[in-house]
């Protein structure tokens, strides 16, 4: 297939590598034109997957309009904060009616749409049945280093899924087709901000037991969600909801886990965002997800916290004894 993929950080990269490795015609869309003539130059991107070599064929670019023409798949990998941005400036040059599947995750602030709600304004009616989401458990770097992942991907049209299942058939990425996007964008949505309750956990030294309780309340806060708007409690238990959670909560490579360990450390969430590169969609989210939740009354009381911490300066261990010492209730409710 002749695939765009549209954003150079370290997961676009590593899903064009994969996507290049399987003999598609890929070009790579990088934000940031010195990212892109570092990639043409050296087959690496630095910045972001420094040490990986890539393959020779991927053709990376800073115009969006050469990304974009004479595909049959688009991959949106921008943050979930300027994938709208993104993808108005790509509009006016895609040609035909490609897949177009979003690999991120979260939920747009103001909007509160998820992002292949984002993709249908954009794109508009007549490419209801062609768009998608991919979620899972997927570190970057692993997937660029070929070991074995298994992801989702959900469409409304089966077809589509499909489509997309079968473009990414790897021995190396495994994806399981879905038509429920609610469930599947939400589960990758929320896990960002339990990772960092997760992450804030470890920081103070709360141990193993406490981190089990956050998952596991986590997955019942995102089942909460996604049953009220309309998707599948099923969804929850797969790939895109408890494995992309215990992913994200449990390895060292989630940059959300991470926000969340160097705040329980006692570090301030500006000095952790001005010392990375790379976007924690969680922390952006905590908003977003806890104004979703809100306006569809359903109570997600690890993800509130998480707000509380991160953009009111809420001290973790107070959050911590507010969490436990809530209104007590049966485990299953709501």
């Amino acid at each position: 297939m002749r695939i765009g993929v549209l954003g150079g950080g370290s997961f676009g990269t590593a899903l064009a590598k994969l996507l290049a490795e399987v003999s598609h015609d890929v070009v790579l869309w990088c934000h940031n034109p010195a990212t892109a003539r570092v990639i043409a130059a050296e087959h690496e991107n630095a910045a972001y997957l420094p040490g990986v070599r890539l393959p020779e064929t991927i053709r990376p670019t800073a115009s969006i309009q050469e990304a974009v023409v004479d595909r049959e798949l688009l991959l949106a990998v921008s943050p979930s904060h300027v994938m709208r941005e993104v993808m108005l400036q790509a509009r006016p040059h895609v040609t035909g009616r490609p897949c177009i599947v979003s690999a991120a995750k979260g939920v747009e602030e103001g909007t509160l749409k998820r992002m292949s709600e984002v993709l249908a304004d954009v794109f508009g009616p007549d490419f209801d049945d062609r768009i998608a989401a991919l979620s899972g458990p997927s570190f970057a770097r692993e997937v660029a280093a070929g070991m074995p992942a298994a992801v989702t991907a959900a469409a409304r049209s089966s077809a589509t899924a499909e489509t997309v299942q079968d473009a990414f058939r790897s021995p190396k990425f495994r994806v399981y087709s879905s038509t429920d996007v609610v469930g599947v964008e939400l589960g990758g949505a929320v896990k960002n901000v339990i990772a960092i309750a997760a992450g804030v956990s470890d920081g103070l030294g709360l141990g193993h037991s406490s981190r089990a309780a956050l998952i596991t309340r986590g997955v019942a806060e995102v089942a909460r969600l996604v049953a009220k708007l309309g998707g599948d409690r099923q969804t929850v238990s797969g790939l895109s909801g408890v494995g992309d959670l215990v992913l994200t909560c449990t390895g060292d490579l989630s940059r959300n886990r991470t926000v969340g360990l160097r705040i329980g450390r006692g570090e301030r969430l500006s000095d952790i965002l001005a010392s990375t590169n790379q976007v924690a969609e969680g922390v952006r989210n905590s908003v977003s997800v806890g104004d979703l939740a809100a306006r569809a009354g359903v109570e997600m009381p690890i993800a509130e916290q998480i707000r509380l911490m991160l953009h009111e300066d809420k001290p973790a261990r107070q959050a911590v004894n507010d969490l436990m010492m809530r209104e007590a209730k049966p485990e299953f409710w709501g």
